[in-house]
């Protein structure tokens, strides 16, 4: 199965990647960023928590774990006022139509704002679901990674619009900052494992 049509299942983590169509930008400048994050929580809070991120001015890594199926299923039945029918339709797909509410919603608040039409990201949320413990370990590495990895900055931990700092921070956050920082074995080996180098790709490359 493709990473574009994985399901995304109730008490699973995934790597979720998307970028902008052609040429564009996601974010043109620095409220854009801030603005995202709240409408990924705006439309995905109820259904996911979010491990961390990291957004590029063309493209966005997401680290989430998806809530509990009742969980979703109470927040289905708040939304659609219905009552949720196993026999009826798939869990999976309001959990996905809440991520593709938001990002068309953002569109849409983009287009407004610059005068623009048309989609902004690429037709389909490519998603990667964590299948064994290593595998959680190399999302997180890799997203917190991947603004040194375009030449954006030169070290991990610079980069302003992602969550690195904020999983090292005791600022309050809605990020699962303690599932993180345990799963690396805590605060310090959490920085040292974030220490190892880093390849550098070439800018014009995704």
């Amino acid at each position: 199965m493709r990473e574009y049509q994985q399901k995304l299942l109730p008490s699973n983590s995934y790597h979720l990647f998307s970028r902008a169509v052609g040429d564009e930008k996601i974010f043109r400048e620095e409220r854009n960023y801030n603005y995202f994050l709240k409408k990924l929580g705006d439309h995905s809070k109820e259904v996911a928590d979010v491990y961390t991120y990291s957004l590029l001015p063309n493209h966005f890594h997401l680290v989430v774990h998806i809530k509990d199926f009742e969980a979703i299923v109470r927040h289905f039945e708040i939304v659609k006022k219905k009552k949720f029918e196993i026999s009826g339709g798939d869990i999976s797909d309001f959990i996905m139509e809440r991520f593709s509410n938001f990002l068309n919603s953002y569109t849409k608040s983009i287009n407004k704002m610059y005068k623009r039409k048309g989609s902004l990201f690429i037709d389909y949320l490519k998603r990667s679901r964590v299948k064994k413990n290593d595998d959680l370990t190399a999302f997180i590495f890799y997203t917190h990674k991947n603004a040194v990895h375009h030449g954006y900055i030169a070290k991990i931990g610079d980069w302003k619009y992602d969550a690195y700092q904020s999983l090292l921070s005791d600022k309050p956050t809605n990020l699962l900052r303690n599932e993180v920082l345990e799963w690396f074995g805590g605060r310090n080996n959490f920085i040292r494992f974030h220490d190892q180098p880093v390849d550098i790709k070439r800018p014009e490359w995704f």
